[in-house]
């Protein structure tokens, strides 16, 4: 790996995205420790540690690299920009002129970017707006309580507009690492956020399985986390890989003067097509009206409020109070959903059906056009079945 890495620095325009790539996360970084002007980041923190079994805070704090509890510039970080995605790929399927860009190539493409752009300003507007309002009350907001109207609008003005330009500016980082540095850029900014977690969760690890313990439980709890660990990489990279393929046979034909065609090949279908997206997408829908509850100060009394708490997976599997477990039915539900959601998006098996029938192509044993769509449909539905159980 270390000379695959020392290679890719000797060619030049690798080197210079690499490095690129590498700045952009130093600027992330630094953006997660700026905090936001006039904002009590003390009562926050205190405030963030009192809801430590508020499951769905701490989601969303690793989601944003830290950025939230730290309540920084990047506290947003690019969960609107995740939302907003979830919203355009739905309304791609309830909208035909949406659907018509889907389907418009790059062109189209890059118009339903240009709208996923303006929903994620408008959903980081509401998201900063609710937070500063919501907890500026309660004592985010320095001198809040005794401002005058002006200046608590003001001082709610500074913090939306803060954290609404640092997740646009998240987001645009996100493009040109797409653009200028190496892979997807959203996907590299919320994997670099999930990291900086490791840490602390390492800490954690260690303080509640090893500080203290006698020499033998230390080096057994060792073993064990570090073997669960393997095998959950493991586990990740084999269901990563995985794929069914379908072979496919060209007939021959003839062209100009002679013949061609006669060959073999084979669609490789990816047992996990949707990757870590239906988990993303579900934990977000799951995990935002919880915030916004908090952030509201919702009574768990109420309806709402009851509601809310079955959203949190911390309330899921409580003996005492089982019906909160419902929220864990809406979650697995909420994975099978987006998995076979996002397939349907990143693979026709019409298409697909209807360019092998133009080239000649066919599955041995099925026939050219719908049947060969329907039985890829049936090979999908079952892979996915499994893929998204992993």
């Amino acid at each position: 790996m270390f000379k695959s890495l020392l290679n890719a620095f000797k060619v030049k325009d690798l080197r210079n995205r690499l490095i690129f790539v590498f700045l952009m996360l130093v600027v992330i970084r630094f953006g997660s420790n700026l905090p936001i002007p006039g904002v009590n980041s003390e009562y926050f923190a205190e405030l963030f540690n009192s809801m430590a079994n508020n499951d769905a805070f701490g989601w969303f704090n690793t989601m944003t690299g830290g950025s939230f509890e730290q309540l920084s510039v990047f506290a947003l970080s690019i969960t609107p920009y995740i939302t907003s995605s979830i919203i355009i790929q739905l309304l791609t399927v309830a909208i035909p002129a949406l659907e018509e860009l889907q389907k418009d190539g790059e062109e189209g493409r890059k118009k339903l970017t240009e709208y996923t752009r303006y929903v994620t300003i408008g959903l980081a507007l509401i998201e900063s707006s609710a937070m500063a309002i919501g907890f500026g009350g309660q004592g985010l907001l320095i001198g809040y309580a005794d401002a005058s109207t002006v200046r608590k609008i003001a001082d709610i003005a500074i913090a939306v507009i803060t954290m609404t330009t640092g997740s646009a500016l998240l987001m645009w980082i996100g493009e040109q690492i797409t653009d200028k540095g190496i892979g997807n850029g959203i996907s590299l900014v919320l994997l670099f956020n999930i990291l900086s977690s490791v840490p602390s969760d390492f800490q954690t690890l260690y303080v509640r399985f090893i500080q203290g313990k006698n020499v033998a439980t230390m080096v057994v709890a060792a073993i064990i986390i570090a073997a669960c660990l393997i095998a959950l990489v493991a586990f990740t990279v084999v269901l990563t890989d995985a794929e069914r393929k379908i072979p496919v046979q060209y007939s021959r034909r003839v062209q100009g003067r002679g013949l061609v065609g006669g060959q073999s090949s084979s669609i490789p279908l990816k047992v996990n097509t949707a990757s870590v997206m239906p988990v993303i997408f579900a934990s977000s829908l799951m995990t935002m009206p919880v915030v916004i509850g908090q952030v509201l100060n919702v009574n768990y009394g109420t309806v709402a409020g009851q509601i809310l708490r079955g959203l949190n997976s911390g309330s899921w599997c409580d003996p005492d109070a089982p019906i909160y477990s419902i929220g864990l039915i809406v979650y697995i539900l909420l994975l099978y959903f987006f998995a076979y959601f996002y397939t349907s998006i990143s693979f026709n098996p019409l298409e697909v059906a209807n360019n092998m029938k133009k080239q000649g192509g066919f599955i041995p044993g099925i026939r050219p056009g719908k049947p060969t769509s329907d039985y890829l449909d049936s090979i999908l539905t079952y892979i996915i079945l499994f893929g998204a159980s992993g």
